[in-house]
């Protein structure tokens, strides 16, 4: 089975899921009593229509929360809107959900656009279907269907390249240090990071003060087991977080941490550190995923980015990305029971990935999605070499299993020491199985 078609079955899966989870819902209809074709049915206005008086709220992370300040601004100059854009603090996912349950919703937010986190939402008494969306025949074909998509219905607009976890490096350090080749594998890479560690540079730059990246170093060591169905396994509790595969993962990056190859400060270290010292040279690599790269573009001109900085990914085989759709990749629109505004949301996504499209792209200086949008000239070389990874990616946690626990939280709690291995692959598998159980997942 090809990588993006196992991404389809899940979803699938995670939204049957969620339906028997909740006797309430009738498949056949909608939150506002209407059928399911009806809503997916909804109108879509011509982008630029007017829209004055109307006041639109989009929810954002601190990672996210600069990405749209350049297209809503167009839009509201276009169509005499007001959107306001609010940062909900991290953990981004948590405060969310939290604030959906007490019916605290905006119009539009940044959300990961995998089956386990649109189940999160609730999607399909929360959210609008965008199915008939006027951009999507647009969409580059490999892209299209590539996430977003919950039980048959779209949910999700993709709006930048989907992130990939993998290493970016200072091209400076390892050019000083005389490395000529990027690792072929993980193994490759560690013997690497010995080496620079002897001659006293910092080989790898982690941020447990902020937790939510530490994920990462478990995942890559993953990527040939997720080819290989692992995530199918410990859906139908085949395997567990605590089984070799998992836990051995979990103690490398521990035995890692403990031999010294990562910076001084862990336990404090936050994003915004992580990505100055890489960038200022004083770490030579950093697993990490799109949206650190988007906080190196908001420092450094693109001349700087490569000239410094460069990505590759990594498994224990070889060259291999792990694929894992961002919150800052893609945006939900929500049903608020304000019909004027949930149309003026749609109106916003329609602008946003139509006449505003190239001038987004060129403001972000990101790759483009869309066959007939070129991407800027200026696009970083590292950012192009993550999304020329996409094609040969595998599928990570959030976008292969039907539940995503807090291994993050509990890997950084690892790293304070808090928990040890075992108790991290155990507490995380106790959470999974919370909540794929709440999810109605057969078996839990």
């Amino acid at each position: 089975m090809k990588k993006w078609q196992t991404l389809a079955v899940v979803a699938v899966l995670a939204a049957g899921a969620a339906a028997c989870s909740d006797p309430s819902v009738d498949p056949s209809t909608d939150a506002t009593g209407g059928t399911a074709g009806d809503a997916t049915a909804a109108g879509w206005a011509e982008p630029t229509a007017k829209l004055d008086g109307v006041t639109l709220t989009i929810w954002a992370a601190q990672n996210s929360n600069t990405v749209p300040k350049q297209v809503v601004d167009a839009f509201g100059k276009a169509t005499g809107a007001k959107v306001e854009i609010v940062t909900i603090p991290d953990p981004y996912e948590q405060g969310v959900q939290t604030k959906v349950a007490t019916g605290d919703k905006p119009d539009l937010a940044f959300w990961q656009p995998t089956a386990s986190m649109l189940t999160a939402l609730n999607a399909k008494t929360n959210l609008q279907p965008l199915d008939q969306a006027p951009w999507l025949s647009k969409l580059a074909p490999q892209l299209k269907d590539i996430t977003g998509i919950l039980n048959g219905t779209r949910y999700a607009a993709l709006v930048t390249s989907p992130a990939v976890e993998g290493v970016y490096y200072n091209k400076e350090v390892f050019e000083a240090n005389g490395i000529t080749e990027t690792p072929k594998t993980f193994d490759e890479m560690v013997e690497l990071a010995r080496t620079l560690k002897a001659k006293g540079v910092t080989p790898f730059y982690e941020m447990a003060g902020d937790r939510w990246a530490t994920q990462w170093w478990v995942q890559v060591q993953l990527a040939d087991a997720a080819e290989d169905g692992l995530w199918d396994k410990i859906n139908k509790g085949q395997e567990t977080f605590s089984s070799p595969v998992v836990l051995d993962a979990i103690k490398k990056y521990k035995s890692l941490i403990d031999e010294g190859l990562f910076n001084k400060d862990i336990k404090t270290a936050r994003f915004e550190d992580q990505g100055k010292a890489l960038l200022d040279g004083k770490a030579a690599m950093v697993v990490q995923v799109n949206s650190f790269f988007g906080q190196l573009q908001a420092t450094a001109d693109t001349a700087t980015l490569d000239k410094r900085i460069g990505f590759f990914p990594i498994s224990p085989s070889g060259n291999v990305g792990t694929f894992i759709p961002d919150q800052s990749n893609a945006l939900v629109a929500f049903k608020t029971g304000d019909a004027k505004r949930e149309a003026a949301a749609r109106q916003l996504l329609s602008f946003w990935m139509g006449p505003g499209y190239k001038d987004f792209i060129a403001d972000r200086n990101t790759v483009s999605l869309e066959t007939d949008v070129p991407s800027p000239a200026s696009v970083p070389k590292a950012l192009q070499q993550v999304h020329d990874s996409l094609g040969e990616a595998v599928g990570s946690m959030q976008a292969l299993a039907v539940a995503n626990p807090d291994l993050y939280i509990n890997l950084a709690d690892m790293i304070t020491g808090t928990l040890t291995p075992e108790q991290v692959a155990s507490t995380t598998q106790e959470q999974f199985a919370q909540l794929a159980k709440a999810a109605g997942a057969a078996g839990f």
